[in-house]
């Protein structure tokens, strides 16, 4: 008898070790995986939203081509075919450092304008045990003219303009995400005293999935008041998202000319809602270069 109840106590013990160890190994998961960050993943399906970049970056040893393509203002009328005689070109290369930075080159036909640039990922939109509400992107370019002078004797930087920006998105659902842009543009030169070498604006942005490869886009740009406030426009966008395989098309309308920040922020001077508008359009390209 007393042998059957030591047993049945042994039993019991190895039982009760059996389900500790049991219940610790479940904690461990569960720590773990709480532990492990869920990133949000295409906040926006490109590195350009209309105007604007976006927080997105190509990839570790991902090599993105981009075309951005403006025709003339429709308003220009029949005898320009409503624009479509007119146009500006900007070509770029991007290519993913890190999954995180970026570093990328373009020529744009506007002044025949060189730019340069680097993005880096600061922070990432998660869920879990250390979650984050936003993705933040630290964006910074360089940009160059080199249109012949009339005034040989200008100094070269006198080319340069410098574009700081801090990139600040959340995806709310699915469907739904909204990208904010403090930005400052520095020029080394102005053409009148009165305009401002620095450029301070507030951009907005957002992206509204409407079928699994269509959304609506939209971007401005609020400039900070101060002479060039006073007399230029803040710059405007609307458009469409069109995924196609491992293309991304990106048709918009905007009052906007350029298609760098140096040129657009501090210089659209077009009234969207007087029929400046431009047609236009992104289209990008993503090639593998190297392997993980």
């Amino acid at each position: 008898m007393s042998g059957g109840l030591l047993g049945a106590a042994l039993l019991a013990g190895h039982a009760a070790q059996a389900q500790d160890e049991l219940l610790q190994e479940l904690e461990a998961k569960a720590d773990s995986t709480q532990a492990a960050p869920n990133f949000t993943q295409a906040t926006f399906k490109g590195t350009h939203i209309i105007n604007s970049q976006s927080v997105e970056t190509p990839g570790q040893g991902t090599l993105l081509f981009l075309i951005q393509h403006r025709f003339g203002t429709l308003n220009s009328g029949a005898y320009n075919f409503f624009g479509l005689d007119q146009a500006v070109l900007r070509l770029s290369f991007e290519y993913g450092l890190t999954d995180r930075l970026t570093a990328g080159i373009g020529r744009s036909s506007q002044e025949k304008t060189f730019d340069g640039f680097l993005k880096y990922k600061a922070l990432r939109q998660s869920t879990g045990a250390h979650a984050m509400p936003v993705s933040v992107t630290l964006f910074s370019s360089a940009a160059l003219t080199s249109l012949r002078f009339r005034e040989p004797e200008r100094p070269a930087r006198t080319r340069w303009a410098y574009t700081y920006q801090a990139l600040i998105a959340r995806k709310f659902s699915p469907g739904l995400s909204v990208q904010l842009m403090p930005t400052l543009v520095h020029r080394n030169f102005v053409d009148t005293r009165r305009d401002q070498n620095d450029v301070y604006a507030l951009g907005a942005a957002f992206r509204q999935k409407i079928t699994k490869r269509l959304a609506l886009t939209a971007d401005y740009y609020y400039l900070l008041p101060g002479a060039t406030a006073d007399d230029m426009r803040n710059a405007l966008g609307a458009g469409v998202d069109i995924e196609t395989g491992g293309h991304v098309f990106q048709l918009h309308v905007t009052n906007a000319q350029g298609m760098m920040e140096s040129l657009f922020v501090p210089r659209t001077t077009g009234n969207f809602f007087d029929g400046d508008i431009y047609f236009g359009f992104n289209v990008s390209r993503a090639f593998t270069v190297k392997g993980r």
